[in-house]
């Protein structure tokens, strides 16, 4: 037997609760992992809190990612004792998650250990960091560099956000970080590196099609009004890597900034982001992020605590990432 949070829904209504279960009652996999850590992301707010429906099949183990120590394989990819990370791949919303002190996958979806890190520091950057190193890599990949302008990076108080706002300012960009809590983190996120912060309600306004070039490149979580702006604000050329929707699914633009000043649109999977693609953007992450990153930026909860945290996840209230420790 062992913890795991469980979610459960009656009438409708999500229930989150830290429950004793069995190895056996585990879904089916080749690898049976020992989690030592879990994250909590935005999508796992919405997860324990129900407010985003992400969940259809109940019982359910959220947490979309884990790192921890094999302790059964039938995979020879993998043998008992290795360390191994898990991001994506629907885990934590269609197969039981990393909320958990056991979990077991399918040996495709894992990644090695990087060499010389652990299951708390790879958790701490997580699916979130990860997809902010996505972000970057596909920017460079455009052709924006740091001689190109400033970065914006929306929902920079978040965990995709300040990721990406440390990840830019370590590789010599000009960061600009939008927030809607400036006045709570503003000295955060300029101790993360960026040059500049803007309170969100710059880029919320109605945008014209076309508007004053700012932006060199743009590393967006928000959509919606946000990204609108945003892509109106482009210099000609440049690019948008887009990974998330906290201000909606919508994107009221038009086709302009495309057409007249050749801007481009990247989107942003970590979910099914092939093998070859994770382990890079692994060795990468590592190699950039300066220690005092794990410091500033993160906070450790554990099982109990998950649910008054994805409460305030989605409502906007955390800063950072939230490390889950399971064991």
């Amino acid at each position: 037997m062992f913890n795991a949070l469980v979610l459960t829904q009656n009438d409708k209504q999500t229930h989150a609760e830290v429950r004793q279960i069995n190895v056996s009652d585990l879904p089916e996999g080749e690898v049976l992992v020992d989690v030592s850590y879990s994250s909590l992301n935005y999508k796992d707010g919405l997860a324990v809190t129900g407010v985003g429906r992400i969940i259809r099949h109940f019982p359910m183990v959220p947490g979309i990612d884990f790192a921890g120590v094999v302790s059964e394989s039938a995979d020879p990819r993998y043998k008992v004792g290795d360390q191994v990370i898990l991001t994506g791949w629907g885990v934590g919303e269609n197969h039981w998650g990393g909320m958990s002190q056991k979990a077991r996958v399918k040996a495709d979806w894992l990644v090695p250990m990087p060499q010389g890190c652990d299951a708390a520091k790879t958790m701490m950057i997580g699916t979130a960091g990860l997809t902010a190193m996505l972000c970057v890599q596909a920017l460079q990949q455009a052709g924006v560099n740091p001689e190109s302008g400033d970065v914006l990076v929306t929902g920079a108080s978040g965990g995709v956000g300040s990721v990406a706002v440390t990840l830019l300012a370590q590789l010599g960009y000009r960061v600009v970080a939008s927030s809607g809590r400036v006045e709570e983190n503003g000295e955060l996120l300029k101790q993360l590196g960026a040059s500049d912060v803007i309170d969100r309600s710059e880029l919320e306004q109605d945008s014209r099609p076309l508007d004053k070039q700012r932006w060199a490149g743009v590393v967006d979580t928000v959509g919606n009004k946000v990204l609108a702006t945003a892509l109106a604000q482009i210099n000609y050329g440049g690019s948008a890597a887009i990974c998330g929707l906290a201000g909606g699914h919508q994107l009221p633009t038009t086709v302009m900034p495309f057409i007249l000043r050749g801007v481009n649109l990247l989107g942003i999977d970590s979910v099914a982001c092939p093998f070859e693609k994770r382990v890079k953007a692994w060795e990468q992450v590592l190699a950039i992020l300066p220690a005092s990153f794990y410091d500033q930026a993160c906070q450790t909860v554990t099982l109990d605590q998950v649910p008054e945290f994805a409460q305030q996840i989605i409502k906007g209230k955390v800063t950072g990432r939230v490390l889950v420790k399971c064991d």
